[in-house]
């Protein structure tokens, strides 16, 4: 299997985490997945994000991330399995205000969007513990804390 992560950086905030780091972190989510795989992480300011949000859910601010999977036709064998977008201002002010270093944040988000490119879902409350626990999963082995007990947040 060889992954292929595409960064762009449309974020003018100067402390983000390096084009690396993202490059992991998706790697990390995509591991056991089956053949090639590429996807694109897009960094955006709060303008884009907000845009993004409007046209594809019709919320006029903007989220943490967003995540929009590529369905090839049947026929057509394309590695590419989607887009995560992250907005980083929205990142950093939810990992102020939960007591979380930015980096675990970020790296949450990644990871979360990624698992949303592989099918994984939070709707319903069995798919959130399903996801909730491959993203525990993926983070621990990245040596971060559970994003969800914020009790160890700091």
């Amino acid at each position: 299997m060889s992954v292929s992560v595409d960064v762009q950086i449309a974020s003018k905030m100067h402390v983000l985490p390096s084009v690396e780091q993202f490059v992991a972190w998706a790697g990390a989510a995509l591991c056991g997945a089956e053949g090639d795989v590429e996807l694109s992480v897009r960094i955006v300011d709060e303008s884009e994000g907000s845009e993004l949000n409007q046209a594809y859910r019709n919320i006029a601010e903007p989220t943490n991330v967003l995540a929009f999977p590529f369905e090839a036709p049947d026929h057509v064998p394309v590695p590419l399995l989607g887009d995560v977008v992250i907005c980083a201002p929205v990142v950093c002010r939810e990992a102020r205000n939960q007591n979380k270093p930015a980096e675990a944040h970020f790296a949450h988000m990644i990871v979360h969007g990624t698992l949303h490119l592989l099918g994984y879902d939070h709707q319903a409350e069995a798919q959130a513990a399903r996801m909730e626990s491959e993203e525990r999963r993926v983070l621990a082995a990245l040596g971060f804390p559970d994003p969800y007990d914020f009790s160890e947040a700091g």
